[in-house]
């Protein structure tokens, strides 16, 4: 049955903000959503509060709104929209709970407005644990022993029956959040509170601990009529008991006998079946590794990561899929995509294997807690294809950016063999490397399956890797052409093999990978969409396809277009986030509209860039030298792109330029001279520019001296850095002691780390487009955090508050010189620091920044697409937009950060120059206050109406007491009691302030841990003159603030922007909502 003629206009729900667990697959679902409706001529809605994405481009959608994610916000849309429905199943957990709120509401009743693909009670039935237990019993489907509990006593007492070690599972929570393995009574009372205090029906699932049995995936779909397939099936190499995002993945699934594939794939159809999805939907079973015993762990009614995943990896669109069942179309009438003519009722078969490996962000948290379980920790994750399990692994272990070319970990090396046996007991991110370290030495695959329960499948794949490594490393200097082949083969790099083997010359030179085609079908049909992945078995099916592809177009008499490579961002990450794929996007999205061949290179599988119809050839490879020269012998381009894939692509770009390939835009010994310290210094003498003074030392020696010469507090950092990766301001000289110690045992010193005297003032930020000889700056933005704090985390609003015009002029003179003097053609990010009317310059990148979607959205300057015109030859001064400052927008936008600090164990909450947000939300008004309001609200900051006995917390380091008297005492006005550490207490009563003394984590009971656990706590305010270290009292009490959910302010302007919200009227229902679509695009 073709679509469903009620449907006009729908309002389609995003994910919101980037945290663990909730990444950039949403926006690559909700946009290929959007783009499906627009194309059945339906009118879309969105709703996200993420600027940061493709999906609230005002290009996808009709009218988008980047407002706070409440029913309240959501009522008030479809108020003044009025769709006739509302599609819930692509935008997360998130849009999942706020379609829910709808329908629980009675809203949808009242007015009459459906929700599209699964009714109220299909979710209900999939999420709430004790209807989704019943449902299973009806189909006589195996699940684990467990019971639904909503008070500590039960959950205590259901442990005891079916027997320890036991799982906690919240419901309606993404992400495994407050969940985890509990071995005894002590470990469940933690986590049983926290589970339900964080559940928002206050109930969690006590099941029985099954790890160590294998976790399959199936990824199924089905229309209204119910038809259903399996569009992918895939296996975590770690068995249950380590979450499946955290898990190395590989797909299709490799140690499953026919009888148990067949089996589990019937159990998923009937599941879905039952419960009456129309869409997507994700099965989780756990299978017993030696008999045909398996269990359902869980089902997820909406679009995945693994949905994103299976996307990528079979070449199946499930989103389009999706919103197409849910606009009534069956699966028989929609075609696939990738082939052009079979349907997309055609089960995809693969005929190639697909490796996923997480990325955490635990080289950037040096204290973190590394252990994994439950509960996901990873940020983003790469994929690679290969045609053999050991060829995608070391693919994806390359692309990982953790600087390792094999599964070698060097720390792993230095250990005695009974030490590594003992290591293996550890689940943790190294966990991989452990085990292949074991396998190096020779030890068992019984002893390492006994402990580890991965399967013995994968460790005989992992033992031929490691005697490949071996094999090479005996070489010594003699390497045989079939000893040389075979290594290529299984995908060990040239420069490892130099390495290993210690030649200088290798047996062939320029042995070139080929390309083969991701098909959907394992080449039964022929398939028209162009995606490869590169392997050594002679075949190249690129270059068979490009000079088709180019004999037909000069058959048609078409001019050559030209071509350029556009290398992407790689995995996600704190620092280099969805913003760079954003970027990416549209610079290929401008190439093509401008006549060239954009062919795009990346290996993130939740990215809209790895969309398969997003540039006309995708490659999904590692970003590193060697793949990436194997990727232009057969593309053969004109020239390439670095600066909108972040550090990733900005690294290759000395390599482009010692192979002779052009690079568009600025050139790469610009990029060098921005980011070398020294030269950097240069220029800005040439330009006559201030800056902090600053040295450069190489050991601890000449940190102490060059401390003690410019005077303390001094920024240090390592240089060549993005996200303020190991950055930190030092007070004292210990700091400079304990920093340089971290700084030399994990990063490699090879590059010096940089001292700068720290200057206090308002830090901006300023992005502009460069043709060469003119320049645009969309606008300047003000940081509400002082300097110190990185800018990711601060608080960001545009147009800027609180400059004068001269420092404004000041600005703007600057950026134009650098860009000028840079020879920047394209986009340039410059810092600056504003103390007492003087500029001074933090830091220049010729490259495009976090801010840049967030910049073009609010001022309606098409940034990239811009600055790719720009280096395709063009003038700025042609493109209607002016050169020089762009007037203000008529109204003030405030981004504010969102942190994942739930997930991350033992990670200090303080903030500080080192970047710690994962993701941000945007707060649109017409003044300062309310957009403020709107960014607090929507980073889901509370706002509470004090009680007769609700109190708040104070404990701040000496330099900032002078600055908390104030907020102290506006919050004590407004009825709150105050509780302040001795130092902080003694200082605000001296000050007219009353406040009761408490007692520190370490003084006895009751101390401020009693107090915190009372539940009368607020707000608690905590800033220390150290963090970092998890033993200090600071540290402990904000992380405990955290597993409470209170919400713990830890910089003082933070504060004062959050009391002034507070004391003043917090009401959303009078500020506007603002459709950015129909801003500046007049319909």
């Amino acid at each position: 049955m073709p679509k469903d003629p009620r449907i006009k206009k729908v309002l389609v729900i995003g994910s919101g903000p980037i945290i663990i667990g909730q990444a950039a697959e949403f926006d690559y679902s909700g946009t290929q959503a959007c783009r499906a409706l627009k194309a059945e001529g339906i009118e879309t809605v969105l709703l996200n509060s993420n600027p940061a994405t493709i999906m609230t481009d005002p290009d996808v959608a009709d009218h988008v709104y980047i407002e706070p994610m409440t029913l309240e916000v959501v009522e008030r849309i479809l108020e003044i929209e009025k769709p006739d429905s509302v599609l819930p199943n692509l935008g997360g957990q998130m849009g999942l709970n706020l379609s829910m709120e709808l329908a629980r509401s009675g809203y949808l009743d009242r007015t009459g407005i459906r929700l599209l693909a699964c009714k109220p009670e299909t979710i209900d039935r999939a999420e709430d644990r004790e209807l989704f237990k019943e449902t299973m019993e009806k189909l006589h489907q195996p699940i684990i022993p467990s019971e639904v509990v909503e008070t500590l006593q039960d959950a205590l007492a259901c442990a005891d029956r079916i027997g320890y070690p036991v799982i906690v599972r919240p419901a309606f929570t993404m992400g495994g959040t407050g969940g985890g393995i509990c071995e005894n009574k002590e470990k469940l009372i933690e986590i049983g509170t926290n589970g339900l205090r964080l559940s928002p029906i206050h109930q969690i699932l006590v099941e029985k601990c099954i790890a160590g049995w294998k976790e399959i995936e199936y990824e199924v779909m089905r229309d209204h009529k119910g038809n259903v397939i399996t569009v992918c099936n895939m296996e975590n190499l770690d068995p249950v008991g380590i979450h499946t995002g955290d898990s190395v993945v590989v797909a299709p699934s490799q140690t499953l006998t026919d009888h148990e594939y067949q089996m589990l794939r019937t159990a998923a159809l009937d599941i879905i079946t039952e419960l009456g999805i129309e869409g997507g939907c994700n099965c989780q079973f756990a299978l017993k590794p030696d008999s045909y015993d398996y269990a359902v762990i869980e089902v997820n009614p909406r679009v995945s990561r693994s949905s994103a995943l299976a996307s990528k990896a079979t070449g199946y669109p499930i989103a389009k899929v999706a919103t197409k069942i849910a606009i009534g179309y069956t699966l028989d009438e929609i075609t696939n995509d990738v082939t052009g003519k079979t349907c997309a009722c055609f089960e995809p078969a693969l005929d190639y294997i697909v490796v996923k490996y997480p990325k955490w962000p635990f080289d950037k948290f040096v204290y973190a807690d590394k252990s994994l379980g439950t509960q996901m920790m990873a940020t983003g994750e790469v994929m690679s294809i290969g045609n053999s399990f050991e060829a995608a692994m070391m693919k994806a272990v390359s692309s990982i950016e953790l600087g390792m070319d094999t599964l070698t970990h060097k720390p792993f090396e230095e250990l005695t063999d009974d030490e590594i046996v003992a290591h293996l007991h550890v689940q943790d991110a190294e966990r991989v490397f452990c085990v292949y370290e074991a396998l190096k030495r020779g030890i068992d695959h019984e002893t390492i399956w006994k402990i580890t329960k991965i399967d013995w499948w994968f460790l005989d794949k992992m033992q031929h890797l490691a005697d490949l490594e071996k094999g090479l490393a005996k070489c010594n200097g003699v390497l045989s052409l079939e000893q040389y082949q075979t290594a290529k083969k299984y995908g060990f790099q040239d420069k490892t093999i130099k390495r290993l083997a210690q030649v200088d010359a290798l047996p062939v030179e320029n042995y070139r990978a080929g390309f083969k085609m991701v098909d959907t079908c394992a080449a039964e049909f022929s398939a028209n969409t162009p995606y490869f992945y590169s392997t050594y078995d002679g075949d190249n099916e690129a270059a068979e396809f490009i000079a088709a592809k180019e004999a037909e177009a000069a058959a048609n008499g078409q001019p050559k277009k030209k071509k350029v490579l556009v290398f992407g961002s790689g995995p996600i990450r704190i620092g280099q986030g969805i913003e760079f794929d954003y970027c990416s996007v549209h610079c290929v999205w401008t190439l093509k509209n401008h006549g060239c061949e954009a062919i795009l290179v990346n290996n993130n599988p939740e990215t809209v860039s790895t969309d398969f119809d997003t540039g006309d050839r995708l490659y999904f490879d590692p970003l590193n030298p060697e793949s990436v020269d194997n990727i232009i012998a057969t593309e053969k381009p004109d020239a390439c792109v670095v600066q909108f894939g972040g550090q990733t692509a900005i690294k290759l770009a000395k390599h482009m330029d010692e192979i002779g390939l052009p690079i568009l835009g600025t050139p790469a010994d610009a990029i060098d001279e921005a980011e070398d310290r020294e030269r950097f210094d240069e220029l800005l003498e040439r330009c006559k520019i201030p800056r902090a003074p600053g040295r450069t030392v190489f050991n601890l020696e000449e940190a102490l001296a060059a401390a003690d010469e410019i005077g303390l507090p001094v920024l240090m950092r390592p240089s060549y850095v993005l996200g303020g990766q190991n950055m930190i301001v030092a007070y004292t000289k210990a700091d400079v002691i304990e920093y340089m110690g971290v700084i030399t045992e994990h990063v490699d010193m090879d590059h010096p780390v940089l001292l700068d005297k720290y200057i206090m003032g308002t830090e901006c930020e300023v992005d502009a487009i460069c043709d060469g000889e003119n320049f645009l700056i969309p606008g300047i933005m003000e940081q509400v955090e002082r300097t110190g704090v990185h800018s990711g985390d601060s608080i960001c609003v545009y147009p800027a508050q609180h400059l004068t015009q001269a420092e404004i002029d000041t600005i703007v003179d600057y950026t134009g010189r650098f860009a000028r003097e840079l020879h920047v053609t394209g986009l340039v990010n410059v810092q600056y620091a504003v103390s007492n009317g003087k500029v001074y310059v933090i830091e220049v990148n010729p490259r495009s920044s976090r801010t840049v979607p967030y910049i073009s959205k609010v001022t309606g300057v098409p940034m990239v697409d811009l600055a790719v015109r720009c280096c395709l030859g063009e003038k700025l001064a042609d493109m209607g937009y002016g050169t020089g400052l762009h007037p203000n927008a008529p109204y003030v936008a405030v981004k504010v950060p969102v942190f994942s600090f739930e997930k991350l164990h033992g990670v200090d909450t303080q903030f500080g120059p080192e970047m710690k947000s994962t993701g941000e939300v945007l707060g649109i008004a017409p003044n300062y206050h309310d957009a403020l309001l709107k960014g607090l609200i929507g980073a889901g900051y509370t706002f509470k109406t004090p009680g007769p006995a609700s109190c708040c917390i104070f404990t701040v380091k000496d330099s900032d007491k002078p600055e908390f008297v104030d907020i102290a005492w506006k919050l004590k006005s407004m009825g709150y009691k105050l509780y302040g550490t001795s130092g902080t207490c003694a200082w605000l009563n001296k000050h007219m302030v009353p406040c009761n003394e408490v007692r520190n984590m370490s003084g006895e009971s009751p101390n401020i841990v009693d107090l915190l656990q009372s539940g009368l706590v607020d707000y608690v305010f905590s800033t220390s003159a150290k963090g970092r270290d998890p033993k200090r009292d600071s540290v402990r009490l904000r992380r405990k603030a955290v597993e409470l959910s209170i919400p713990c302010i830890t910089a003082v302007d933070t504060a004062n922007a959050l009391v002034d919200c507070l004391r003043s009227d917090h009401d959303l229902k009078n500020i506007p909502l603002v459709d950015i679509a129909t801003l500046y695009h007049k319909k």
